[in-house]
């Protein structure tokens, strides 16, 4: 799971969190937080040795089953470090055939929920070659008194809504089992 915000209080960093506590069983639920440790991308950097963040990065993508994201939408796009973890995924390869979805927990306040943001998304992710679990893209507004002082939501109807979206990306990397570990060779 990678969220796209570095904020201390990030509600789609907490949705995430909440979503490794109500993983579905048989499935473990990893967050990813080394986005503020990334290196500026660079293209001339993109070989062996990777930078150490890279080539942690890119492990724990070529680990993981199924990719989750949960990010907030900043100036009309994708937030800049998330943007630039996502440019150190496009030549690396870890990530093709796996499925992959995003939650945004953008408020009422915020009417397009982050769209323009998920159509970047959506558009960095082709080029990286993975496969969009469309039923798993879920928006689920987190209001910030949701969040309780351990960092997850408290709210029972969003955790049942975050637990579905994993159970529904569970089931399609189970479904794709090896093709998508063959794709991937």
């Amino acid at each position: 799971m990678v969220s796209g915000s570095l904020r201390a209080g990030s509600t789609n960093t907490a949705l995430l969190k909440t979503a490794g506590a109500v993983a579905p069983p048989g499935v473990e639920a990893v967050l990813y937080t080394g986005l503020d440790r990334l290196p500026h991308f660079n293209p001339d950097d993109d070989h062996e040795p990777l930078p150490p963040a890279v080539a942690d990065l890119r492990a724990a993508l070529g680990q993981a089953d199924a990719l989750l994201f949960s990010t907030p939408e900043y100036a009309g796009a994708l937030p800049g470090a998330f943007k630039n973890l996502l440019d150190w995924t496009v030549g690396g390869g870890e990530t093709y055939g796996r499925p992959a979805a995003w939650i945004n927990a953008s408020g009422l306040h915020s009417p397009t929920g982050a769209a323009d943001a998920h159509d970047s998304l959506r558009k960095v992710l082709g080029y990286t070659g993975v496969s969009v679990v469309e039923a798993a893209c879920a928006r689920i507004p987190v209001p910030r008194q949701s969040v309780g002082p351990d960092g997850l939501i408290l709210d029972p109807a969003i955790r049942e809504q975050v637990g579905d979206v994993l159970a529904l990306l569970a089931a399609r990397a189970r479904h794709l089992g090896g093709r998508a570990d063959a794709a991937r060779r």
